[in-house]
C-alpha cells in the first residue's frame, strides 16, 4: 500500500493540460479583481515567478477555451447551453481503441492505477506516467490510502454492467473526462496524452472485468 505522501503528489492531475496554478486566472484580461488587479497582469506574475525545468514548460499556464470558460464560471453555475456545447466538443474528439477492444489486463490496470509518477520537472521525458488514481478515487477494499476528491468506485462494474453503452462511457471518461462534465477535476488521460491506449485498456479492464479486485 502506498502512503498518503505518495497520493499527495496527485501527479497527474497537475498535468492534465495546464497547470491548476496557471488555471486560476485567465478570465477577461480587461476584467479588475476586487483587488483592483485585471487577470492579464495575475497571468503575467504567474509567468514571472515560475521557470520552466525538464519536461515541465511554462506552455502548462496556458490555458484552452474549455478552461478559461470554466475558470470564468468556477464561483457561479456554467450555462447549459455552454455546457453542452464544451461537452459535445470534446466527446466528438474521443478515440476508441484503434482494435476495437477496450478491456486489457487488470492486473496491469491496477498497477497504473497504483503509479503517481510522471510529467513533473523531475522526471525525464521517458518516465512512463501513471495514472495516480488512488489519489481520487476508492477502488478496491485491500488498499486503505486513497482520496475522495471523486466518487468511490469500488464495485464499479458489478453495479454497472458491462454493456456496449456502459462499456463506451466508461472508456470517454476516462479518455477525456469533459466529454460528460464539462469543468471536471479529472485529468484527460487519453486526450492529453497522460495514458498510452494500452494503459487506457487496463485501467478499463481494472473497472469493468468482473475479476479484477474493484468488482470483487
Amino acid at each position: 500500500m502506498k502512503s498518503f505522501a505518495l497520493r499527495a503528489t496527485c501527479v497527474a492531475l497537475a498535468a492534465a493540460g495546464a497547470l491548476v496554478v496557471g488555471a486560476a486566472f485567465a478570465q477577461d484580461d480587461g476584467v479588475k479583481r476586487a483587488t483592483g488587479t485585471t487577470d492579464a497582469a495575475v497571468v503575467q506574475e504567474l509567468r514571472d515567478s515560475f521557470r520552466g525545468s525538464g519536461i515541465a514548460q511554462l506552455d502548462r499556464i496556458d490555458q484552452s477555451e474549455l478552461q478559461k470558460l470554466c475558470t470564468q464560471y468556477a464561483t457561479k453555475p456554467m450555462p447549459a447551453k455552454i455546457a453542452e456545447r464544451l461537452q459535445k466538443a470534446e466527446l466528438a474528439n474521443v478515440k476508441a481503441p484503434a482494435d476495437g477492444k477496450y478491456l486489457g489486463d487488470w492486473k496491469e490496470g491496477e498497477k497504473v492505477a497504483q503509479n503517481g509518477r510522471g510529467m513533473q520537472f523531475t522526471d525525464k521525458a521517458d518516465t512512463v506516467n501513471g495514472g495516480n488514481c488512488y489519489a481520487c478515487h476508492q477502488l478496491t477494499k485491500s488498499e486503505i490510502s486513497f482520496g475522495n476528491i471523486g466518487p468511490s468506485l469500488y464495485n464499479y462494474g458489478k453495479l454497472r454492467g458491462d454493456s456496449p453503452e456502459v462499456v463506451k462511457y466508461t472508456w470517454a471518461k476516462v479518455y477525456d473526462s469533459h466529454s460528460y462534465m464539462a469543468c471536471s477535476n479529472m485529468p484527460r488521460f487519453g486526450a492529453a496524452g497522460i495514458l498510452t491506449e494500452k494503459q487506457l485498456k487496463d485501467v478499463m479492464a481494472l473497472l469493468l472485468d468482473p475479476a479484477s479486485p474493484v468488482n470483487q
